[in-house]
């Protein structure tokens, strides 16, 4: 079945213009809990925040053993992050620690939802992450997460004009099918099957249609089902 686009426009101040993100968005082994999103997985470039009130950081996102305080009035860096808290890198009293803070101390001069564009950007991801784990793709995603979900597709077509870049990626599923063809034995008389030869058929085929870098349409082919095309909230467009 086929969608048109759906349109959702966010305009929202967050990450830096010159943020680059990266391409292999696979967990380390260092960086293994599969709720947390781990900023130095994603993006080349530090994401800084203002401590704008003390507070307290602990060892673990669940707040088990404090650590001390962070002090106000300094920057800190992002390190990863869940809908709840934030794991930063900071100083105290002590010097340097790593640790996780309730975002209510952190701010951005440039961002004053900051907070909020956060969780929008970590509920996004975490779906991409699902649709990725099942191969599967949804109206709204990048072009990168698609290749991510599906890998490389089997036919391209790009269109290029004055107002972007449109064009479709096919994903076709092929499977073996043997032919056979009955013969006589000329001794017994009896009737067997004898393999003839295997042909390469389409099992079925996925159409991810696109505009500047956007999932707009996904199609599928009959014999992938009835199809129910998923759509999610484009990525949030940052930059201060």
């Amino acid at each position: 079945m086929k969608w048109g686009l759906f349109a959702i426009l966010l305009s929202c101040a967050f990450l830096p213009a010159d943020a680059q993100i990266k391409r292999d968005d696979r967990p380390s082994l260092l960086n293994s809990d599969p709720e947390v999103i781990y900023f130095e997985e994603i993006f080349d470039k530090p994401f800084e925040l203002d401590v704008t009130k003390e507070a307290p950081i602990f060892y673990d996102r669940k707040g088990a053993q404090k650590l001390g305080v962070l002090p106000a009035g300094q920057k800190i860096q992002v390190l990863a992050i869940t809908d709840k808290v934030y794991r930063v890198r900071g100083k105290n009293a002590r010097g340097e620690v790593v640790g996780w803070i309730a975002p209510w101390a952190l701010e951005s001069a440039k961002d004053p939802a900051v907070a909020e564009n956060l969780k929008k950007f970590y509920v996004r991801h975490m779906e991409v992450r699902e649709l990725i784990a099942a191969k599967q793709v949804a109206v709204g995603m990048t072009t990168d997460e698609v290749g991510q979900s599906l890998g490389k597709p089997t036919k391209t077509e790009m269109r290029r004009t004055s107002t972007g870049e449109s064009g479709s990626w096919e994903f076709i599923e092929y499977e073996e099918v043997k032919h056979y063809i009955t013969r006589i034995d000329p001794v017994s008389g009896g009737v067997f099957r004898q393999l003839s030869h295997i042909t390469r058929e389409e099992k079925g085929k996925t159409t991810v249609e696109f505009e500047n870098g956007l999932v707009t349409a996904v199609s599928e082919s009959e014999n992938n089902g009835p199809g129910n095309v998923k759509i999610i909230v484009p990525p949030l467009v940052f930059g201060w």
